[in-house]
């Protein structure tokens, strides 16, 4: 196992190197400095809890591309996550919504801290409501499956592949949602919110189309590359997603970019060798019920995202959610697979 992680725990030693320093210069003293350290661990801590769930999707996906791609998406994808959504993405948010250049929001990150902060956190609302509704048509499209035989709750998921085939379906209940969580907000808040949610299920759309028109029905060796790149964007969408809530969330602990930076971008290391750990293992096909765990955070994550812009949920209860409900599915799958062992035993012996 460790041979997945060390390239992670490189990048942890060489992060809380220049965490510490970057303590020293900040404060002067050893406790600024440990404070520093502490903040750096547990915001990675927080990524970790928050993605396991998204390094389950990231494998059931990696699974089925062409190695290629796979390589890919663990190389370009990890300095998109780490560089591009720890820390280009809260820049971006500053430079629109304050309409201010990329140097001056960089000098509003260092030198303004709190007023960077402010203008982060008054994006929330849109955020939740763009990742949500992604979210939210991710999963759906799991469930709702004509094709889908393998159930894990089958009280839940029989019915759901039984109406797959009824057009719009997962659109329709996403924007009930959308449609019910805005009556709970401001008439300005509930305006940003359904203008995100919708761009959210539009970005999903754009994305299953790209997918669609890549994806040849007999692939060749150039229309594998095309279709591994249909995969890899519909990927990148996906963690930027997920990496709304690590965002937002870590400002609870501090409104520094470079601390944010250090920290989400160590637990964003570890998801990627989850990510590895969990593809090159077979981890995703042998235990049958991983993958529906996954996609039952993915709804749960979405339904948070929704509920967050009224009502804050602690990130700690979020990670535990998805953690407990992948933790049961591989419960489960673990039973089964003992299950099917003693009987194809018992006819064996017969």
């Amino acid at each position: 196992m460790l041979k997945h992680f060390w390239g992670s725990l490189l990048f942890t030693a060489v992060c809380l190197a220049l965490g510490g320093y970057y303590g020293w210069v900040l404060h002067g003293t050893i406790d600024g400095m440990l404070g520093i350290l502490w903040i750096c661990a547990v915001l990675a801590v927080l990524e970790v809890s928050l993605s396991f769930d998204n390094a389950a999707v990231n494998a059931s996906i990696l699974k089925d591309m062409d190695p290629v791609w796979q390589q890919r998406f663990l190389t370009w994808g990890i300095a998109i996550a780490v560089f591009g959504m720890r820390i280009v993405f809260p820049l971006v948010i500053v430079m629109v919504a304050a309409g201010i250049g990329p140097i001056e929001a960089i000098e509003l990150a260092l030198s303004k801290p709190a007023e960077y902060q402010r203008i982060v956190s008054d994006a929330h609302i849109g955020l939740m409501g763009f990742g949500g509704a992604f979210l939210g048509m991710v999963g759906l499209k799991f469930f709702f499956d004509s094709d889908k035989h393998l159930n894990w709750i089958d009280a839940i998921e029989r019915p759901l592949a039984r109406v797959a085939d009824i057009e719009a379906i997962s659109i329709g209940l996403v924007l009930a949602g959308t449609w019910a969580t805005a009556t709970m907000l401001s008439d300005a808040d509930a305006l940003t919110f359904i203008i995100a949610a919708i761009g959210g299920i539009l970005t999903y759309l754009a994305v299953e189309i790209v997918n669609h028109v890549l994806e040849p029905p007999t692939p060749s060796t150039g229309d594998v590359a095309k279709a591994g790149f249909g995969a890899f964007l519909y990927l990148e969408v996906l963690d930027a997603s997920f990496s709304f809530d690590g965002v937002i969330g870590a400002f609870a602990l501090t409104n520094n970019l470079i601390i944010i930076a250090i920290g989400l971008g160590i637990g964003a290391m570890f998801v990627r060798s989850m990510t590895i750990f969990l593809v090159r293992q077979g981890t995703m096909s042998e235990y049958r019920y991983l993958e529906h765990g996954a996609f039952y955070a993915i709804l749960a994550l979405s339904v948070i995202m929704y509920i967050n812009t009224f009502a804050h949920i602690p990130e700690v209860i979020t990670g535990l959610i998805g953690a407990v409900l992948i933790g049961l599915a591989f419960w489960s799958s673990v039973r089964s697979n003992r299950a099917d062992a003693r009987n194809a035993q018992g006819e064996a012996s017969a």
